[in-house]
C-alpha cells in the first residue's frame, strides 16, 4: 500500500466518521425515512467523496439491505432500531462504517454490538486468524444474553469493490484467514434478540452490476449507461432516471447483468444492532480509519 492510497482510505474514513455521527443525529420519532437517507447521501456528495453503497437504513428485525424507495412514506416510530450502514469512497477506496440509533429502551442490545466490535478490533494484528476474531465477537454478543447474527460476516473491501476477501465471521470458526499486514476489510457484529439467523424478504432496493455483458433492449441499455460511472458500485432503484423500472430491472437480474440484494431480516417482532468499523492491518496492530 503506497502513501497515496492510504491517503485516500484516511480521507474516506474521517468523512464517513463526520457524516454518520451527524446524520444519525438528525433521526428522531416522526422524523422521514426518505428524507433522513437523503440528507445523509447528499451529506457525503457534499464532502466531496463518492457513496461506496445507497445508505442501509434497516429497522428493527430488518438487518441489512434496506434504504428509501422512491415515495417511501415510513416514519420513524417510538422504539425503532435503526441501524445506519454508511459507505464512502474516494477514488475507489472505500470506508465502510455502521451505528444503531436506538429510539427506544434498548441500550443493553445496542451496547452489545458495539462492545463485540471494539473487542474485535482490539486482537487484529499480522498472523491472528479470523476465527479468532469471530470467537471474541461471539463470547462477547453472548455475555450479554444476545445472539450473533452468524450468517453476516464483515468483509475485504478492494478500490471498487466491497465484498472480498477476507470473510470475518461474527461466530467462532476453527482457524480461518491468517490477517496479514497491509489487509483492509470491515468488521460489522450484529447482536440479535431473535434466531441469529437472517433471510431474504421480498423488498428489494438496492442493485449491482456484475457484468459487462451487451444487452440489446433500450430500457435496459438506458439503466446499464446510467450506472456505469458506479464502476460496479451498488445503486439504488431511486436514483434511476427511469421510474417504471421494475420490469427492466428484474429482467436484468434474470440475465445475471445485475445482482440483488433483497433486505435481510431475523424473525419478526426481534430486533438487531449493527456496529461496523474499517481497519488497515498494520505491522503491530491496524489503522481504524473511520473512527
Amino acid at each position: 500500500m503506497d502513501d497515496t492510497t492510504l491517503d485516500h482510505y484516511r480521507e474516506a474514513g474521517i468523512i464517513a466518521k463526520k457524516v454518520i455521527t451527524e446524520g444519525a443525529q438528525r433521526i428522531r420519532v416522526g422524523a422521514s425515512y426518505l428524507e433522513i437517507v437523503e440528507m445523509i447521501e447528499a451529506m457525503v456528495i457534499e464532502e466531496g467523496a463518492g457513496l461506496a453503497f445507497p445508505l442501509n437504513l434497516s429497522l428493527n428485525e430488518d438487518a441489512a439491505h434496506d434504504t428509501a424507495s422512491l415515495r417511501d412514506e415510513r416514519l420513524f416510530q417510538k422504539g425503532d432500531l435503526a441501524k445506519v450502514d454508511l459507505g464512502v469512497h474516494i477514488d475507489g477506496y472505500i470506508a465502510d462504517t455502521a451505528t444503531t440509533v436506538d429510539l427506544g429502551t434498548n441500550s443493553l442490545l445496542v451496547e452489545a454490538s458495539n462492545q463485540a466490535l471494539e473487542n474485535a478490533i482490539k486482537k487484529v494484528r499480522p498472523r491472528v486468524t479470523v476465527g479468532e476474531l469471530g470467537s471474541v465477537i461471539q463470547m462477547e454478543i453472548e455475555s450479554r444474553g444476545y445472539r450473533p447474527i452468524s450468517n453476516l460476516t464483515g468483509h475485504g473491501l478492494g478500490r471498487y469493490i466491497i465484498h472480498c476477501p477476507p470473510t470475518i465471521p461474527n461466530v467462532g470458526i476453527n482457524g480461518g484467514v491468517v490477517l496479514e499486514e497491509g489487509m483492509v476489510f470491515a468488521i460489522e457484529p450484529f447482536a440479535s434478540t431473535g434466531s441469529g439467523r437472517v433471510s431474504d424478504k421480498t423488498r428489494r432496493e438496492i442493485y449491482q452490476q456484475i457484468s459487462t455483458k451487451p444487452v440489446r433492449i433500450p430500457s435496459a441499455r438506458a439503466i446499464i449507461d446510467h450506472i456505469r460511472e458506479r464502476k460496479g458500485l451498488p445503486f439504488a432503484r431511486r436514483w434511476l432516471p427511469e421510474r417504471k423500472s421494475e420490469i427492466t430491472l428484474s429482467g436484468l437480474v434474470r440475465s445475471q447483468h445485475l445482482h440483488v440484494y433483497p433486505v435481510l431480516s431475523d424473525i419478526a417482532g426481534s430486533l438487531v444492532s449493527q456496529h461496523e468499523h474499517t481497519l488497515i492491518v498494520t505491522n503491530e496492530g491496524c489503522i481504524v480509519t473511520t473512527r
